[in-house]
């Protein structure tokens, strides 16, 4: 079993010093996960710019840590061979980190790292990723993935849901152990809404958004199955499965 505590930070949306904090954290986890919407399409500052930022800082943390990032709806600079929106600065990735459309085997463990898709063909790629590596699957499997599912309080905004409903189809049909998320803001801070959220036997994670120098985070240990989630406004501690020798 690769007995890991990660830390878990999404829309960070090129605030640096967030960046900063997470790089500060980085060498006291075995993985770090950065859940998409890295840059920040409203900002002032030019996306070209903005990336080699965020690159710079994710060559970093691949240096102290298991890095592995995903993209969000910010981070489409490109088209991929579809037409289809993409994040090809994101897919070339950095040395040493896991990225979209990639696997990372440890242990009993299998991390498979969606993109965010934008059309229809781009989609179903996604759906044939999550098929081929449900094959020989092992003891714990990790998606990430910046969008999280429907009708969960995960996806909750205070007066609706807005989540992505093939997620939901395909947690049904696969039942991973974690879904790691973002994209919903304010899911943990609204009535109803919630930073952790279960579908039969998938648990799934969206720490939220909130400003100031230390985002929103969570904490998943692996091994002991204990979660945490830190924001300035609250913090929760959740058992999710047993010791891995129980």
């Amino acid at each position: 079993m690769w007995e890991v505590q990660l830390l878990l930070v999404s829309d960070l949306h090129y605030a640096l010093p967030q960046f900063d904090w997470v790089l500060e954290q980085a060498p006291g986890f075995e993985a770090v996960v950065l859940a998409g919407d890295h840059l920040d399409i409203a900002s002032l500052v030019p996306l070209e710019t903005q990336i080699v930022a965020v690159r710079t800082y994710l060559r970093k943390l691949a240096e102290v840590t298991e890095l592995i990032v995903c993209s969000g709806n910010h981070d489409l600079t490109g088209r991929n061979a579809h037409g289809e929106k993409s994040a090809p600065w994101v897919e070339s990735g950095v040395d040493r980190a896991t990225v979209d459309w990639q696997t990372l085997d440890r242990g009993d463990v299998r991390v498979t790292v969606c993109p965010w898709w934008d059309g229809p063909i781009t989609r179903s790629d996604v759906e044939r990723q999550l098929a081929r590596d449900a094959t020989n699957r092992p003891r714990t499997w990790i998606w990430i993935y910046h969008y999280p599912p429907d009708e969960l309080p995960v996806s909750w905004i205070g007066s609706r849901h807005i989540g992505d409903a093939d997620l939901n189809a395909w947690i049904d049909r696969h039942q991973p152990e974690l879904v790691l998320t973002g994209h919903i803001h304010d899911s943990p801070f609204r009535d109803g809404g919630s930073w952790l959220a279960r579908s039969r036997h998938t648990w799934v994670v969206n720490a939220g958004h909130t400003a100031g120098p230390i985002p929103a985070h969570a904490i998943v240990d692996t091994g002991t199955g204990e979660a945490s989630w830190w924001s300035p406004y609250g913090r929760d501690e959740q058992k999710l499965w047993g010791p891995v020798d129980s």
